[in-house]
């Protein structure tokens, strides 16, 4: 595979992050809105283990990036998300606007999101139908923005629709399928859900599946699973990934979870589960289009094969002819995905 052929993958790549709020400019630059400095990074790990509770270092509410790239949601609360960050070792509770009320220990933050949860100016009453949206590798959540305009838009009354924001590049897939489960078994009321996911969060569902059929499912979230939509997922792992991961770049800046879809595939592939309810592949063809990607066999979305979308058991299989990093923004592929999630005919 020649360099320039390369590049121009990866400037695609670039080109879709980019538009999921400019790549996070200053979550990156500063970690969490410039609270946390650069001694606080060194030691908020040694913190965690040893139990410190850093609630009682000062916190300056300012507004952050909402955890994008760097965290990862382990609860979720009427817009209330408590993140963790595997850099720099600390919890953290934003409000509905982004804004950060309380960092340290898991137990601290949650001990104020308790506080939260008991004034009453916020007692709204649970949800019972939810909406899932999941991001794809090194993608953020701003790209199924489209989706959730979407599905509010056609339906009435429309769910409520809840973003899962996970540090794709920094940890393993059965690490944020842990995190996904304590999301959804700690969603207030026990809502009925659906989810939509893009690439990565496809597979980040189907271990969080895996690990509930496995290790058990008290909150009883598979049995409130209605129904699931894939845009463009590596069902079958990634050839294209195996070879990228020639390159010692890709494992830099795909993390763990891109070389599980890589080289790592034949022993991750037996964690996977499949979800427990009529689900349907949305995957793109750009076998037609004079500019595609010649090291991948058969048609494929430029990343992704047609027939690594494939999974045994899925109720629907829909082409377009759309490149995998803007599967989730497309009108085609966003109307069918609300077509199937709410079992509508066919336009």
């Amino acid at each position: 595979m020649s360099y320039g052929t390369i590049a121009m993958i990866w400037a695609m790549f670039g080109i879709a992050i980019a538009q999921d709020d400019r790549v996070e400019k200053a979550d990156a630059a500063i970690a969490d809105s410039g609270i946390v400095d650069e001694a606080n990074a060194e030691t908020a790990s040694d913190n965690q283990s040893k139990g410190v509770d850093l609630l009682s270092n000062w916190n300056l509410a300012l507004p952050t990036m909402g955890g994008k790239q760097l965290w990862t949601d382990h609860r979720y609360w009427n817009g209330w998300r408590i993140q963790y960050n595997s850099t720099f070792g600390h919890y953290r509770l934003l409000d509905p606007k982004a804004i950060r009320r309380a960092w340290g220990t898991k137990q601290g933050v949650l001990d104020e999101l308790s506080r939260v949860q008991q004034s009453s100016d916020t007692n709204v009453e649970p949800s019972t139908e939810v909406v899932i949206l999941m991001h794809g590798l090194m993608r953020t959540s701003s790209c199924m923005k489209p989706l959730a305009t979407e599905i509010r838009n056609r339906e009435n009354p429309a769910p409520e629709i809840i973003y899962f924001n996970y540090a794709s590049s920094r940890n393993s897939v059965a690490s944020h399928a842990s995190a996904f489960r304590e999301f959804m078994e700690n969603l207030p009321g026990k809502p009925r859900w659906k989810a939509v996911g893009h690439s990565l969060g496809n597979i980040v569902l189907r271990a969080a599946i895996a690990q509930w059929q496995t290790d058990g499912d008290p909150a009883g979230c598979l049995d409130r699973l209605d129904r699931v939509v894939m845009l463009g997922p590596p069902n079958q792992g990634s050839s294209f990934a195996r070879k990228l991961s020639q390159l010692g770049l890709f494992e830099t800046v795909t993390g763990t979870s891109g070389m599980q879809l890589g080289p790592h595939w034949s022993d991750f592939q037996a964690h996977l589960g499949v979800p427990p309810c009529p689900f349907a592949v949305i995957a793109g063809d750009i076998s037609k289009h004079p500019v595609g990607n010649p090291w991948l066999p058969g048609a494929s979305d430029g990343i992704v094969t047609v027939d690594e979308t494939k999974l045994e058991g899925m109720t629907k299989f829909i082409l377009h002819p759309v490149v995998h990093a803007f599967l989730m923004q497309d009108d085609r592929c966003v109307r069918d995905a609300i077509d199937f999630l709410y079992e509508k005919a066919p336009r």
